[in-house]
């Protein structure tokens, strides 16, 4: 298994290799078999993602059917990301986590004006994908339900649901691969008023690999 210290998979060579700073989105095209390692460089930091079929973009991340297919409310290693046509874009081909979300969503400068009655100076996930979208002809009406990597959603048994602190160490990562051709887009999370990112948001790290 690779570290932090050791970026290499067999056979690849590294196509982008990218510092996302705090607060910002990132997004790239991706053919089918590279593969996308995120990596949470300082720990604690979650990162909203969403990816799309690069030729049909209606057909993008449906969090009811990679919950139905997968048969769990939590992703990790050899689970699918499932499209609305119930295609895989991508799959879970490392974790060294083991928490990722894909219940709570995104925040938004109105959805913490509601819950805290105050935001994070006007930035939040919403917006930051409707900035990295607009980059491929994209907008607000593309933007789905997201997979939250590295949060922490426990759920209880009468229902209850709340973002704890996250259990992702620095270093941990997620490497994904494209099943397709695909248009991945992540909004490194700039929440500060919960535990999303552990009260204080941090850089992450991005590598594409191509085999």
């Amino acid at each position: 298994m690779a570290t932090q210290t050791d970026l290499s998979i067999p056979g690849a060579t590294i196509r982008e290799d990218v510092i996302v700073p705090a607060r910002e989105p990132w997004s790239i095209k991706m053919r089918q078999g590279e593969i996308l390692r995120i990596i949470d460089l300082e720990g604690q930091q979650a990162v909203d993602f969403l990816c799309y079929n690069a030729d049909d973009p209606s057909d993008r991340y449906n969090a009811a059917n990679t919950i139905k297919l997968n048969g769990n409310i939590y992703l990790g290693k050899d689970f699918g990301i499932w499209s609305v046509r119930a295609r895989k874009l991508m799959t879970f081909i490392e974790d060294t986590c083991g928490s990722h979300d894909t219940l709570y969503g995104c925040c938004s400068v109105e959805i913490d004006d509601v819950r805290f009655g105050k935001n994070n100076d006007g930035r939040g996930c919403q917006g930051n994908f409707e900035a990295e979208l607009a980059k491929h002809g994209m907008g607000a009406k593309d933007i789905a339900a997201n997979i939250n990597l590295f949060m922490y959603v426990p759920v209880e048994a009468n229902g209850d649901v709340a973002i704890a602190p996250g259990v992702s160490k620095a270093g941990d990562y997620v490497d994904l691969l494209a099943e397709m051709d695909v248009l991945a887009v992540l909004s490194n999370c700039p929440e500060a008023l919960n535990n999303a990112a552990g009260m204080k948001p941090t850089p992450i790290r991005v590598i594409v690999y191509a085999l």
